[in-house]
């Protein structure tokens, strides 16, 4: 109950814009960069000298976006790009990644932090996928296997843990996700509800984060899920106005879900063996996950109930003829 309430009400961030060690020479990419988190993530970044991709699908929100960041006073900024990338569409990862390597040689992290929550009930991807899944999960999945031979190729210059890749759960997966974490038979039959399916990929995500850091932690490369906070943005534009009118006194501005972010991508405090992990807002380690969802994470000859596998191998064929 503890950690749940400190969820809903969380310790002061440790890293902020106010703290934050000059990032000249670092590369990063921002998912769904042009507003809320991302657009917050973008500009600390940016006002701390970084190469900042702002991906997403909308060339004219990010240019508004990136015009808007560069008003901003900054003592020493560094660039803002846009990159197209539509994580709905499977087709539009590998060309969106082929013009990210001819312009850069490195990339320091990895921010998988576009998403989406509750759209209309029938919504699919333009593969047919569940909506949620293909822009929560799928997209991030392809995206992330794509870009690592690029951090792969800039871990080898970096110390252990500096390069990593940062996915995005949500308190949903504490609260609501069922004791195998996902039912897998969802997967290809989603439920007719949509908040069951977005607890899905916010679980899933965590999968995924725990899945890559077995993958690539020994080339030393970090890979955390984090839940970024109970925020006002427009990721509940589509659940009832009862809801967030409801939930107004717990709602923080998005810059705070974007210390979460900033902590789990920049914090010296994490190391390559806290991958796989689960990051708290505003930047702190879960300190007791459910033991039920740690199950899922193991493979049945770890003792646990190979869930996480299950839903990994699911990824890896839904997005195999995209490559």
């Amino acid at each position: 109950m503890g950690v749940t309430f400190s969820q809903f009400f969380p310790p002061t961030p440790a890293l902020t814009e106010a703290n934050l060690p000059s990032q000249k020479g670092k590369v990063f990419i921002v998912t769904g960069g042009a507003s809320g988190i991302g657009f917050e993530l973008c500009r600390i970044l940016y006002q701390a000298s970084a190469t900042v991709y702002l991906a997403g699908r909308s060339e004219n929100n990010a240019q508004t976006a990136i015009s808007r960041i560069k008003a901003l006073p900054a003592a020493s900024p560094g660039e803002l790009k846009f990159l197209e990338v539509s994580l709905d569409d499977l087709n539009t990862l590998k060309p969106a990644v082929d013009a990210f390597t001819a312009a850069e040689s490195r990339l320091d992290v990895l921010f998988n932090n576009a998403g989406v929550s509750n759209p209309p009930h029938g919504s699919v991807s333009a593969q047919g996928h569940e909506l949620q899944m293909a822009t929560n999960c799928l997209g991030p999945y392809f995206l992330t296997q794509l870009l690592l031979p690029t951090l792969k190729q800039t871990a080898q210059s970096a110390a252990p843990g500096a390069v990593r890749v940062v996915w995005t759960s949500s308190i949903a997966v504490d609260l609501t996700a069922p004791k195998t974490g996902i039912d897998i038979e969802e997967l290809t039959t989603p439920s007719k509800d949509q908040q069951k399916n977005y607890t899905t990929s916010k679980t899933g995500n965590w999968f995924l984060a725990s899945a890559l850091a077995s993958e690539v932690g020994p080339d030393g490369i970090l890979s955390v899920t984090q839940s970024p906070g109970n925020l006002k943005t427009a990721l509940t534009r589509h659940v009832s106005w009862v809801v967030p009118l409801v939930a107004v006194p717990l709602l923080y501005k998005a810059r705070m879900g974007a210390y979460t972010e900033l902590w789990a991508g920049l914090s010296e405090d994490l190391k390559i063996e806290d991958g796989g992990k689960y990051v708290l807002p505003w930047g702190r380690l879960h300190p007791s996950p459910r033991a039920d969802l740690l199950a899922a994470l193991k493979t049945r000859d770890e003792g646990g109930t190979g869930v996480a596998a299950l839903f990994l191998d699911h990824c890896e064929k839904q997005t195999a003829d995209f490559r």
